[in-house]
């Protein structure tokens, strides 16, 4: 069984233990992802239906804007301060950006599937 957070009911994983494990945010099975950033169609261990949780492509867009920012600024950092090569800078940050946008993407669109799990989100509902 995983640890809880305080807030969540019994056996649910916390919502940043989720994101970074990849748990079922209801029954905290390792079992959200059928791939890389893939989600399942649904938890082979409690059945939840992950394809009625609408992640979107906002996680995509923001990471690929801040890390690139922050590969550019890196990069351009060390051309200053030691003027590799060209394919020694490809050889650095083509692989780096790749596993962060890949592990980030893959994080943080679990967190929001989990936080919409959590607080009962949907499309178009109102509270009354």
């Amino acid at each position: 069984m995983t640890p809880e957070h305080p807030d969540s009911p019994k056996g649910q994983p916390g919502i940043g233990q989720a994101a970074l494990s990849g748990l079922c945010p209801q029954c905290g099975a390792k079992t959200l992802f059928d791939g890389l950033v893939k989600f399942a169609p649904r938890c082979r261990a409690c059945g939840l239906d992950f394809g009625k949780f609408n992640v979107g492509d906002g996680p995509a867009a923001f990471l690929t804007l801040g890390i690139g920012a922050l590969v550019a600024g890196l990069a351009i950092w060390l051309q200053l301060a030691a003027e590799p090569p060209f394919w020694v800078q490809a050889l650095i940050w083509i692989p780096i950006t790749t596993v962060l946008v890949l592990g980030g993407l893959r994080v943080s669109k679990a967190a929001l599937l989990a936080s919409e799990f959590r607080n009962k989100a949907g499309e178009g509902q109102q509270r009354k």
